[in-house]
């Protein structure tokens, strides 16, 4: 039983950036050059994390196959998922700057676009511990860092449509838990699971992540950082290079 508690602490602790963009929302928001700068080092981030803590795993562990296939499949039901949102408002649920002044219905489809994207990539991070190397470090710090703007932007629309403090940040609460238990359910699910099927799960957090990047975070940066974004994200990528094989 107190192996699952690491897993669930950790997804809280990914999960608690919400609140944290939420919070920054509602009370002052950042600079869109500085909203852009986290993006472009999350994006970063994110990109070492997926090609040398998920799609390795998976290929050291379940072969080219499984994973393989679990990337393509994560690639299109991220983009799937994406384009299901959009037409609810949710298209720029992670690009802050874009997002300053959402209708209510646009701000809650941010709400479950954070469900969508959070639940994945919080499983991540209890698959990073089924081997008993502890936690992914990488990962955890790419999935903190890509839901601050998400926060953001939907505490930013709904204070301007008139709900709650409480309304809001309960709402935040209640996802930031939720990607908790999606870190508790990674590590139980797969927990003695065939290695082909972690290679697969692996491989669906990593294509739908690598999606999502090219699709949110990246045009973020490259909006608002211009010229500075690619050094930002390499900054990001090296970052997380070194963090893996440090602590790897």
């Amino acid at each position: 039983m107190m192996e699952l508690v690491p897993s669930l602490l950790w997804g809280l602790l990914a999960g608690s950036s919400l609140l944290i963009g939420a919070a920054f929302g509602w009370f002052a928001g950042p600079g869109a050059r500085v909203t852009a700068g986290v993006m472009a080092f999350g994006s970063g981030v994110l990109v070492s994390a997926i090609a040398f803590e998920l799609m390795d795993e998976a290929l050291r562990i379940g072969g080219i196959g499984p994973a393989a296939i679990g990337f393509a499949l994560g690639a299109i039901a991220f983009t799937a998922g994406a384009l299901a949102l959009a037409r609810r408002g949710a298209h720029g649920r992670k690009r802050s700057s874009k997002a300053a002044a959402p209708a209510t219905t646009a701000a809650l489809a941010i709400a479950l676009g954070s469900v969508f994207d959070g639940i994945p990539e919080s499983m991540v991070i209890g698959l990073s511990l089924l081997e008993g190397n502890g936690v992914s470090l990488p990962i955890v710090a790419a999935v903190f860092l890509s839901n601050v703007p998400e926060g953001m932007s939907s505490a930013v629309g709904l204070k301007k449509a008139g709900l709650s403090k409480t309304y809001v940040f309960g709402l935040w609460t209640g996802i930031a838990l939720l990607c908790g238990i999606g870190s508790l359910a990674g590590f139980i699910l797969f927990d003695g699971a065939a290695p082909e099927y972690v290679a697969i799960a692996q491989g669906v957090a990593a294509g739908a992540m690598l999606a999502m990047i090219a699709d949110t975070m990246i045009p973020e940066a490259f909006d608002e950082a211009h010229d500075a974004a690619g050094l930002i994200t390499a900054a990001g990528f090296l970052t997380a290079f070194v963090m893996s094989h440090a602590f790897g």
